[in-house]
């Protein structure tokens, strides 16, 4: 009888141990957890807003690649992004750069928006454009691009802030060249 009763002890002694190291496991695990969970979410905010900027760039272009001006251009990006608010979180900047016997020159620019941001092809009209070789091969002599170059204040909603800005930059960037 006396064993009986040993054994049932030393066996909730056991079971016992087995909750409270579960309980320790799980606290462990489950914070990991929410932490990638939260990671998880803020950089696939970053992507999608990665991907509007891309395509509100292409536009911006776009359209000034079709006739409009620089000015209405720039704020059809801004007014197709209702999502974003660049008026308030970014800047749009809309250069025309222009193939003068193979002197790329900035023939117009247009900015707008509330973030400090300068345009990464250059600024001044006048003045020669920053271009990457594969832009600066497209366009022939008397040929005119347009580049729209969008910065946007990217802000992370989850409470772990810090540590998703260590790992992604505050300001993401996007350039179409049509």
């Amino acid at each position: 009888m006396k064993h009986s009763h040993l054994r049932g002890w030393l066996r909730g002694r056991r079971l016992g141990l087995g909750i409270g190291q579960a309980a320790v496991e799980f606290a462990l695990i489950a914070g990991l957890m929410l932490l990638l969970v939260c990671m998880v979410i803020d950089l696939c905010r970053a992507i999608h807003d990665e991907q509007l900027i891309a395509g509100l760039s292409r536009q911006g272009s776009n359209l000034a690649s079709r006739g409009t001006t620089l000015p209405q251009a720039a704020a059809a990006v801004i007014g197709g992004s209702a999502a974003l608010d660049l008026n308030d979180n970014g800047q749009v900047i809309i250069t025309s750069v222009t193939n003068i016997n193979r002197v790329y020159t900035i023939t117009d620019q247009f900015s707008r928006g509330k973030v400090s941001a300068s345009s990464r092809i250059g600024t001044g009209i006048g003045n020669p454009a920053n271009m990457p070789a594969s832009a600066k091969s497209a366009l022939q002599p008397g040929q005119t691009m347009y580049i729209t170059e969008i910065f946007f204040s990217y802000k992370p909603i989850t409470p772990i802030k810090n540590l998703v800005k260590f790992a992604m930059p505050s300001t993401l960037y996007q350039a179409a060249y049509f």
